[in-house]
């Protein structure tokens, strides 16, 4: 019988990550195209957003809401939205070992933001251009 090599030791802390398993790409989503859709369906259009993002990112890494729940979140619990959205952009990067530009925190351009609104533009500029540049990344067109 030819001798077995021990088993793997379990990862423990420092240990790097576990290759990404990644699925399908989404979809790279103009930001001013986005802007206007939003504007001109009063709003509608970031709900399609919120779903179609969040759904996009749990297909591609297995991991996160996916988009009913971002959906559920946005319609009742609107304020964490802007942060989770981030977070979950920010983790397709550290994941595929690549310096995350937007995290969790970039939602504070959101909350306070909107009593001026240029705040939820400058955080929907960064995240969504964060989340196209990660497509593209992955060869999305």
């Amino acid at each position: 019988m030819p001798p077995q090599s021990p088993p793997p030791a379990p990862a423990g802390y420092g240990a790097p990550p576990a290759p990404a398993q990644h699925g399908p790409i989404g979809k790279v989503r103009g930001t001013g195209a986005c802007i206007g859709l939003t504007i001109i369906t009063l709003g509608i259009y970031s709900l399609v957003w919120y779903y179609s993002v969040h759904e996009e990112m749990k297909r591609h890494t297995g991991q996160g809401v996916g988009g009913v729940v971002g959906l559920v979140l946005a319609l009742f619990v609107g304020v964490v939205s802007p942060f989770l959205v981030a977070s979950e952009v920010g983790r397709l990067y550290t994941r595929s070992g690549q310096q995350a530009p937007v995290s969790g925190a970039t939602g504070l351009w959101y909350i306070p933001g909107f009593l001026i609104l240029v705040g939820p533009i400058v955080w929907f500029v960064k995240t969504n251009g964060a989340l196209n540049s990660y497509w593209r990344s992955q060869g999305a067109r």
